[in-house]
């Protein structure tokens, strides 16, 4: 399966965190990783995010540029893992964009690739996930 993992768009600190909102550099990272998505030969058709607002600002962007369903997903919330982004998707067939948070994004990439990206604020990381591995965790 074709798996999108997304760093949500730059926001500024606040409290409370889950509340923080993307800032204009963080609107425009998220558009871009939108574009960028939608113009792929395999876009995804489904974008499951972080129920925290900036993921789903993030993702929200996202999906409507590629008309893709979204899904909020509590277990992409900060602290996931790829056990958690596995059992996100383990139903879906279908190419699949994945918005969460650091340093969350660079150790699911590094447990599942064996290499991490660095994750810049609405950076976007490609990989395939195997199924066979999937349903065996």
């Amino acid at each position: 399966m074709l798996i999108f993992l997304v760093r949500h768009g730059h926001a500024d600190p606040g409290e409370p965190d889950e509340l923080r909102e993307l800032s204009a550099r963080g609107r425009a990272e998220a558009e871009d990783a939108g574009e960028r998505l939608a113009s792929h030969a395999s876009p995804p058709l489904l974008v499951l995010t972080s129920p925290l607002v900036r993921a789903r600002q993030t993702a929200e962007r996202i999906a409507k540029a590629t008309a893709a369903e979204l899904r909020t997903e509590e277990r992409l919330r900060p602290g996931a893992t790829a056990a958690s982004l596995r059992a996100a998707v383990e139903d879906e067939e279908a190419p699949v964009a994945v918005v969460g948070h650091q340093p969350d994004c660079s150790e699911i990439a590094r447990e599942l690739t064996g290499d991490d990206p660095g994750f810049s604020t609405g950076g976007v990381f490609e990989f395939q996930l195997d199924a066979q591995a999937a349903s065996e965790q």
